[in-house]
């Protein structure tokens, strides 16, 4: 994540693994970390995994990462941190959780990391590798954060999480990648005003008309 996290200063002589030099070793160990978090996802990777792969001791990987959330947010290399960007996403009620959601994406995007993003998207857009890192921090960082305390089974939350998605990245892409108009030139009260009654139903109400009612 260029620029979120502290990047922690070089190891000492004394703590380097195999490798020759202290960023040889860290960039080996993010390499090694995009490659098996890409194939066996955040769950199925361990440090010590990421360690063997990268050819360095485990104790390196923990001297330059805090742990395996924070060496995963490096491997993604995201310009914002996901967590600070949706910190103010917490409203118990639907209506509001919809609305800050939807101003939690146009803070950030209208921001000077838009550019970092812009570039991080199309970069994302036809690299297999990218896309399944993409996918997994969403996943399990992006959208539990949005559905956090809402109710549902786990498989409707997650489903409704999903059906969130399709809203926000949907803007993302038509205001601020393809800049369609009228939407990439409407005020931000008004995007607010347009998209938070979908995310609104998408958090809450029911997926589904109910078949038995008479029409």
């Amino acid at each position: 994540m260029s620029g979120q996290l502290p990047v922690p200063a070089d190891a000492p002589a004394g703590r380097r693994g195999r490798r020759g030099g202290a960023n040889d070793s860290r960039a080996a160990i993010l390499a090694a970390a995009r490659r098996l978090f890409a194939e066996h996802g955040f769950d199925g990777t361990s440090l010590r995994q990421v360690a063997r792969e990268a050819g360095v001791d485990p104790a390196l990987v923990h001297h330059y990462f805090k742990g395996k959330d924070e060496l995963f947010a490096f491997s993604v290399d995201l310009p914002a941190d996901p967590v600070q960007v949706l910190s103010g996403v917490s409203s118990p009620d639907p209506a509001r959780r919809a609305e800050e959601i939807v101003l939690a994406v146009l803070r950030l995007w209208e921001s000077p990391a838009q550019h970092s993003l812009v570039a991080f998207l199309r970069g994302t857009i036809g690299s297999k590798a990218k896309t399944a890192l993409l996918r997994e921090l969403v996943s399990r960082t992006i959208l539990q954060r949005i559905m956090d305390g809402l109710p549902g089974s786990p498989a409707e939350r997650a489903l409704r999480g999903n059906l969130v998605a399709t809203q926000v990245v949907g803007l993302m892409l038509v205001r601020y990648v393809i800049r369609l108009e009228p939407l990439a030139s409407a005020a931000p009260d008004e995007v607010v005003k347009m998209i938070a009654p979908n995310i609104r139903r998408y958090l809450a109400e029911p997926l589904e008309e109910d078949s038995s009612k008479e029409p």
